[in-house]
């Protein structure tokens, strides 16, 4: 028993069915996440082994290979003056559109130091935030890396290239975490390591 013969190249139907607009056509184009480019993908990779094999270790021996590479690309950018295109950890505020990073009041191009209690400090000082700060609710964000355009300015969405995601074997995407950099990156400009 045989199925039947496929049609010949030429005759074939097409992928898309529908009706056509006189002026143009449909063209069904697969959805092919980001790309990182070579140098980016050598850099962060290169964290990203060094802290698999020699991660910090914490207080309670536990193998911190997340705050390696934060530390590594945070290292990086403090050598180079707030100058590297890979800015590690910069908190987010969720609650502008677009985005918008913390950043230090002096250098445009350094995330700003937050401390225990910030957000009863300096959160409130906007009234256009939701009041009080709730953890938990997605109102900051902080991506392990925002690869900038232009390492001059900063890490605004505008000058975005690439968030990126490094998660080691058995992480996961938290609730929401995705659907945040994708905001952040204002695309789909996001890449997981």
């Amino acid at each position: 028993m045989t199925g039947p013969t496929a049609p010949p190249p030429g005759e074939r139907p097409p992928m898309a069915v529908g009706d056509m607009s006189p002026e143009g056509s449909t063209t069904v184009v697969p959805f092919k996440p980001p790309e990182l480019d070579p140098v980016d993908k050598k850099v962060l990779c290169s964290a990203m082994c060094q802290c698999q094999t020699q991660p910090n270790i914490g207080a309670d021996g536990r193998r911190l290979k997340q705050e390696c590479v934060s530390g590594r690309l945070k290292a990086l950018d403090e050598t180079l003056k707030h100058t590297s295109p890979y800015k590690a950890e910069y908190t987010y505020d969720m609650t502008k559109r677009p985005p918008q990073p913390f950043l230090d009041k002096e250098v445009a191009t350094k995330g700003r130091e937050l401390w225990p209690g910030w957000t009863k400090t300096l959160w409130p000082k906007d009234p256009t935030r939701p009041q009080p700060y709730v953890a938990g609710r997605g109102y900051t964000r902080r991506p392990d890396v925002v690869i900038v355009k232009d390492p001059s300015k900063p890490p605004t969405q505008d000058n975005i290239k690439q968030v990126v995601e490094m998660k080691f074997p058995d992480d996961q995407y938290r609730l929401g975490q995705r659907q945040a950099y994708i905001k952040i990156a204002g695309d789909r400009c996001q890449q997981r390591l």
